[in-house]
């Protein structure tokens, strides 16, 4: 069916769905997934028969949930073991499901935490994520004629190529410049293509703001951008971080999106850039999102406010299918009607569950500590580290910033601003951190790579 530039959905069938019709079609289509996934991978086959059951057992829901979960650690444990033994990275061992020359791509994450996981993309898995983000980029309005940059690490990472070919299915034009090329690269050719949006990290697009009048000579508000999405760490959820974006790139509206090299996406509707309601989850049709208690990895209700980690299974996938699949991320969930007519759930990224940190007694994320921050500035740049002497959770106290004052500030103000700042996260984290304060510009910036808000320095 050819569509028109003014639909509002991509693919109406799917995205207007009732809940209980999606998960019907999920079930269908799960039923497959599972007998493929036991008949070409060792792993899940055994993830089976640890659960005493076999694909054919699995009828409801709550026979899907006996199968253990599958976390990252067997993944890259069965990779090596398969590398060592075969001298690549996909034997039968593994997750990689598909044989050897069914696959096309091959994809990895940034290996923020560690080693980078990879993973096998046939031509079908290719064509899914295609389908997926021109699915949810059309639903924030774009269209063709827009120019879209890419502004994230193009090596390797789900926002390269899998995202170009996504723009390109969209029927918009992909301008795949690349924060690896460096930031006076990517305000180049901003400059040159003028696109209308700009795919990077919240943190690059801060340092965007920051660097902009000093590489070309003009404000980040006169660049014309009308889309920011921000993608491959959290961020966008934050309200001040929008506000700070917002306001920087001139008033263009900011979209929180999924990174999506895979089956699992999603992006926030066009809502005011003021409200933040969370992610529409865009592929319930080709994933299964479920919530697990992130020691138990017990399955979590999903109602209205839950949180919990992610484990992700993908549908009619060949390559490298996730069943049960412990992403690490922290997120919770909306499921009250959005606005916009789309019936999927929405989530916010909390943050990882690795980054977690208590401090007597409290739990602590990077992201709430960010938000806080980010309220003070310019008295602050906004950039700051989270310094521990050994990998948390637990953290001594106290827990120690390092953070940078901003420009302007002198050195008798800092006094004046710890207090009123120890007041403010005293109320809202719960804790009472030691400051160490640094010059404007003296953290290093991230820029293809996501930004790590941790940083383990051993006390000598």
């Amino acid at each position: 069916m050819a569509r028109q530039l003014t639909d509002t959905y991509w693919d109406p069938r799917v995205e207007t769905m009732s809940a209980d019709e999606m998960a019907a079609l999920q079930l269908e289509k799960l039923k497959k997934q599972l007998a493929y996934n036991y008949s070409n991978s060792l792993l899940y086959k055994s993830k089976f028969e640890q659960a005493g059951m076999k694909p054919e057992d699995v009828r409801s829901w709550e026979d899907f949930r006996r199968i253990p979960v599958t976390s990252k650690d067997e993944q890259k444990s069965t990779q090596e073991a398969s590398t060592a033994e075969l001298g690549h990275p996909f034997g039968p061992g593994t997750i990689t499901c598909a044989p050897q020359e069914k696959i096309v791509r091959l994809n990895s994450t940034s290996g923020t935490t560690g080693t980078p996981t990879l993973y096998a993309l046939t031509q079908n898995d290719v064509n899914i994520v295609s389908e997926l983000h021109a699915r949810r980029l059309w639903m924030v309005g774009i269209r063709p004629g827009h120019r879209i940059l890419q502004g994230l690490s193009l090596s390797m990472f789900t926002g390269g190529l899998p995202l170009s070919q996504g723009i390109m299915q969209s029927g918009a034009c992909a301008v795949p410049v690349g924060a690896d090329s460096g930031t006076k690269r990517v305000l180049d050719f901003i400059e040159l293509t003028r696109p209308h949006g700009l795919f990077t990290t919240p943190s690059f697009a801060q340092y965007v703001l920051e660097q902009c009048k000093k590489l070309i000579g003009k404000e980040a508000s006169e660049l014309g951008l009308k889309w920011i999405f921000p993608v491959g760490e959290p961020g966008a959820g934050n309200i001040e971080v929008r506000k700070i974006l917002a306001k920087g790139f001139g008033g263009a509206h900011i979209c929180d999106q999924t990174g999506g090299g895979h089956s699992f996406q999603g992006a926030e509707c066009l809502e005011p850039p003021e409200v933040y309601s969370g992610m529409h989850f865009t592929s319930a049709d080709y994933c299964v999102l479920e919530l697990i208690d992130p020691k138990t990895k017990k399955n979590i209700d999903m109602v209205d406010g839950a949180m919990g980690e992610m484990a992700m299974t993908f549908l009619d996938w060949e390559g490298t299918p996730f069943q049960r699949y412990a992403y690490g991320d922290l997120l919770q969930i909306s499921t009250t009607p959005c606005s916009c007519g789309r019936t999927s759930l929405r989530f916010k990224i909390v943050g990882r569950a690795d980054d977690m940190l208590i401090v007597k007694g409290v739990n602590v994320f990077p992201e709430a500590i960010k938000k806080e921050i980010l309220k003070f500035v310019p008295r602050v740049t906004g950039f700051f580290k989270i310094i521990l002497d050994k990998p948390g959770p637990s953290v001594t106290p106290p827990l120690k910033i390092r953070i940078e004052y901003g420009q302007g500030i002198e050195e008798k103000d800092i006094a004046a601003l710890e207090e009123h700042m120890n007041k403010v996260f005293r109320e809202t984290v719960r804790v009472t951190p030691k400051f160490i304060w640094v010059a404007p510009e003296s953290i290093p910036r991230e820029t293809a790579k996501k930004t790590k808000l941790i940083e383990i320095v051993k006390a000598t």
